[in-house]
């Protein structure tokens, strides 16, 4: 037996009509169709019931086997309408009195219906599918759902819409920027967005982006204080580059001839490093300070603050000397206070921590 099953996705007929589903027979079948064009005459379900009522007609006629139904899913999502269908079709199925095997020719009315064709085949074989369109919309309403489901999936949304959205600003901001003389500048920013958009998605830089988000919100309601050490070290970091640069511009001045490579930096160094030593104490204090309440701290991470004041001593003793800043004797002093300072550090943290650890198991070893 060949089973005409007609396939309405989001149950026009049964929401239109009042029609109870699934509608088995072709006389009930016809009813349906009926109702259905009467109450709405545009919708693309009636083509697809009266092309099954057709088919039926014409396989009957030629006295073979066969029946006609119409089955429905909803208008919700399409998982529950798919499993409605599936649904419908064992009910079909089940009311078959026929010792015959049967398969089923699936009639729908575009490529949304088509979704659930999978599950149809998990029940009865499927000998064919056929599409009915109006002729005048030929694909049109492929076309349609095609779209729709892209931009639907928000990766293909961003990955699509937001370079088209970006290109169709330019002549809105181009006009802004004649407007204010700055018609470079606004191309340039524009050209600019839409670049790095590209490059991020191409090296992928989108997931990392998202990850440090991420990362970043848990931090905010974790309340860990490491978060707040980086905002305040990114400003320090800020104000020792700007620190860094008038110092250069500063040297510059002060001399008659050209600075050499190892002049600049030391220029740039000797500036900024103040700033760069406040940084680095501020994260790693704030690392401690986390570590602590995690119950994670071992002595051994309070020499960071440490090492991170002695490299900032010997950074700026050496470039002070090259500046004329500091004679041999302050550089050697320097030198030597830096080391021992780390020495020190490690040493005492050490001890502290053979003697205050003992008996109690280590975090990297439990």
């Amino acid at each position: 037996m060949l089973l005409v099953l007609c396939v309405d996705l989001d149950d026009d007929l049964g929401r239109k009509t009042g029609f109870s589903t699934p509608v088995i027979g072709r006389e009930s079948v016809e009813e349906a169709a009926v109702a259905l064009a009467t109450e709405d005459p545009e919708d693309s379900d009636v083509n697809v019931i009266f092309q099954g009522i057709h088919v039926y007609d014409d396989l009957a006629e030629r006295d073979e086997s066969v029946e006609v139904a119409v089955v429905t899913g909803n208008d919700g999502s399409d998982l529950e309408a798919n499993r409605e269908v599936g649904d419908e079709v064992d009910t079909v199925l089940a009311s078959l009195s026929t010792a015959e095997n049967v398969t089923t020719l699936v009639i729908t009315d575009g490529a949304q219906d088509e979704s659930v064709i999978p599950i149809i085949r998990s029940r009865v074989p499927i000998d064919g599918v056929r599409r009915v369109v109006v002729r005048q919309a030929q694909n049109l309403e492929s076309m349609y759902y095609t779209i729709k489901q892209v931009l639907d999936d928000p990766e293909t949304r961003g990955t699509v819409l937001i370079p088209i959205g970006i290109l169709l600003l330019i002549y809105p901001l181009a006009l802004i920027g004649a407007l204010l003389n700055l018609p470079g500048l606004v191309l340039g920013v524009t050209s600019t967005l839409l670049g790095l958009y590209l490059i991020s998605r191409g090296l992928g830089l989108g997931e990392y982006l998202d990850a440090a988000v991420e990362s970043g919100r848990r931090s905010l309601y974790a309340g860990r204080t490491t978060l707040l050490a980086y905002v305040v070290a990114t400003a320090l970091l800020a104000l020792g580059g700007v620190s860094g640069v008038n110092t250069l511009e500063d040297t510059r001045a002060a001399t008659s001839t050209d600075l050499g490579i190892p002049m600049m930096l030391a220029a740039l160094v000797y500036g900024s490093i103040q700033w760069l030593a406040a940084a680095g104490i501020t994260t790693s204090l704030g690392q401690i300070t986390d570590e602590y309440i995690a119950g994670r701290l071992e002595w051994r991470y309070l020499n960071a603050p440490f090492y991170v004041i002695g490299i900032a001593v010997v950074l700026y003793a050496v470039s002070g000397f090259f500046l004329d800043e500091f004679g041999i004797a302050m550089l050697a002093g320097a030198l030597t206070a830096g080391t021992v300072l780390g020495i020190v550090s490690t040493l005492a943290f050490a001890v502290a921590e053979s003697r205050f650890s003992e008996g109690t198991p280590r975090a990297d070893s439990a």
